[in-house]
């Protein structure tokens, strides 16, 4: 068996328990090194053949995989995050499913909910926004036309953005074709890892702070009025509000 798991932000005790003992009893683990924290390796057993795929290509992530799954290995392909975003799984999934390899996927911790614990923030704030959307900025990379960042800013949601840092001025500019520049914005460097950085402003400040700081990539930028003052009770726990599992008191 085939198992992409997701490693987690950095922190190696945010990985989940079944990812632990997955890597525990890998004969072959195929991990993304230029993300994942080297420390999750210390799980992997003595006689485990590890392999970093920052320079490999896709046929040669498969290749490794198909051999390693034909000498009878439990396989972990490691991936940051949770492997769902940005992981490129994909296309080695049905790489696998043409070889009838089985595989499994992991779910793990994402960087933007470690983000959002860095920041003591809830994205979905009452009476302020439901909507998180994760996105990232056109680069070497393209994204769908109708997925711009100027579209997406409309809706004035929650938004998180990867994989842009290196162009966050260009980005905050573009956010504030719709987002006024008061909006409150902020920068997590490498959420959850010990040189974790945090940086607020606003839309219309904290590309100069982020230039000023150095921060080039491994962040995200989060933007949106859940990072301000104002908020509204939940319904979930007000004593006029009843559910299924309580009648309201007044």
């Amino acid at each position: 068996m085939v198992y992409f798991i997701g490693a987690g932000p950095g922190d190696p005790e945010l990985i989940t328990i079944k990812g632990q003992r997955l890597l525990e009893k890998a004969g072959m683990i195929i991990y993304t090194g230029s993300l994942v924290n080297q420390a999750l390796l210390a799980f992997a057993g003595a006689d485990c053949e590890i392999y970093n795929s920052a320079g490999l290509t896709l046929p040669e992530v498969i290749n490794l995989t198909e051999q390693g799954y034909n000498a009878g290995k439990t396989i972990v392909r490691l991936h940051t995050g949770d492997p769902s975003i940005y992981g490129a799984i994909r296309e080695q999934m049905d790489e696998l499913a043409k070889r009838r390899i089985p595989y499994e996927v992991i779910p793990g911790v994402s960087s933007f909910c470690a983000a959002a614990a860095a920041l003591k923030a809830e994205y979905t704030v009452p009476g302020i926004s439901q909507t998180v959307i994760l996105t990232r900025m056109e680069g070497r990379t393209g994204v769908p036309e109708r997925e711009t960042l100027e579209s997406l800013a409309a809706h004035q949601a929650t938004m998180v953005i990867f994989l842009s840092m290196e162009m966050i001025a260009t980005m905050t500019e573009r956010l504030q074709t719709s987002y006024p520049s008061r909006t409150p914005a902020a920068v997590v460097y490498k959420a959850s890892w010990p040189e974790q950085k945090v940086i607020k402003g606003t839309l219309a400040n904290i590309a100069t702070q982020v230039i000023q700081a150095g921060i080039t990539k491994t962040a995200l930028l989060v933007v949106g009025d859940f990072l301000g003052d104002e908020s509204e009770l939940s319904q979930l726990y007000a004593e006029n509000f009843s559910h299924g599992y309580r009648r309201a008191k007044t």
